[in-house]
C-alpha cells in the first residue's frame, strides 16, 4: 500500500482506436480505487465523441485526417465490432458512475493540425496521403494480422514510424506525449494521485518516459496485456 495518493503510480492504460476494448477496460478500472480518470481527447473531438459526431466538422480538418477518420470508421466495424472511441466512451462512463473528475489531457485538435501541416516537409504529406488513400481498401483480415504483429513488437512499428516520417512522429507522439505528461504531473500536484490515465497505445511507451522523467511512478498497461486481461495484477515501474 502507499501512504499517500501522491506516491501511487499513475496507470497508463493502451487502447486500440479499432479494437472494442470497453470490457477489459472495465475490469481493470474496478479493480482501482481512483481520484481520477484521465483520457487522450481535447474538449473539442470529447464534444464530438459523445454526441455522435465528426471532430472538427469534417472539411476544416486535413484531407488526410478526414481519410483516416473513415479508415478508423470502417476497420473498427469490420474488426470484432469496435467503434473508435469506444474505449474512450467506456472510461467517460465510469468516471460517471463513480463520481470521479474526468481530464481531458490531449493538446487541441486544431492546434496539433496546423502544427503537423506547417511543419510536415511535402514527401512526407505525399507518403501519409498515399498511405490514408490505401489503407481505405485494404482488407479487415490484413489489419487485424498486422494489429497481431503490432501488439507483439510495439517499439517496431513505432521505430517504423520514425524513419519513415519523423515529422509526424514528433508531432503527434512526442510533442502530445511531454505535453499530457505535463498535464497529468500538474494534476498531481492538486491531490489526484490515483489516476487511471486511457490512451492509444502508441502513445503508452513515451507518456510513461515523459512522466518518470517527471519523477512520477507509473503502471502501464499496454494493448497486448489489456486485451487479454482477466483482472491483472499491478505492473509498477
Amino acid at each position: 500500500m502507499y501512504s499517500s495518493t501522491t506516491q501511487s503510480p499513475v496507470l497508463l492504460l493502451g487502447a486500440a482506436h479499432v479494437v472494442d476494448l470497453a470490457e477489459p477496460l472495465r475490469r481493470e478500472l474496478d479493480a482501482r480505487t481512483l481520484d481520477g480518470v484521465a483520457i487522450e481527447l481535447d474538449p473539442e473531438r470529447a464534444r464530438a465523441l459523445f454526441a455522435d459526431q465528426r471532430a472538427r466538422g469534417g472539411r476544416d480538418a486535413p484531407l488526410f485526417a478526414r481519410l483516416w477518420e473513415r479508415v478508423q470508421r470502417r476497420l473498427g466495424a469490420e474488426i470484432g465490432g469496435g467503434v473508435p472511441g469506444a474505449e474512450m466512451k467506456a472510461a467517460a462512463r465510469f468516471a460517471e458512475e463513480r463520481h470521479l473528475p474526468l481530464f481531458l489531457i490531449d493538446d487541441p485538435i486544431g492546434t496539433t493540425f496546423v502544427e503537423l501541416v506547417r511543419t510536415m516537409p511535402f514527401r512526407e504529406r505525399v507518403g501519409l496521403l498515399v498511405g490514408a488513400i490505401v489503407a481505405l481498401f485494404v482488407p479487415a483480415r490484413l489489419v487485424e494480422r498486422e494489429i497481431e504483429r503490432y501488439a507483439d513488437r510495439p517499439d517496431v512499428y513505432t521505430e517504423e514510424l520514425r524513419r519513415s516520417s519523423p515529422t509526424l512522429a514528433r508531432v503527434l507522439l512526442d510533442d502530445r506525449n511531454e505535453h499530457m505528461a505535463e498535464r497529468l504531473a500538474s494534476l498531481r500536484g492538486r491531490g489526484y494521485g490515483r489516476l487511471a490515465v486511457v490512451v492509444g497505445d502508441a502513445h503508452v511507451a513515451g507518456l510513461r518516459a515523459a512522466l518518470r522523467r517527471r519523477g512520477v511512478p507509473v503502471e502501464a498497461i499496454p494493448f497486448r496485456d489489456l486485451r487479454s486481461s482477466t483482472g491483472s495484477s499491478p505492473r509498477p515501474s
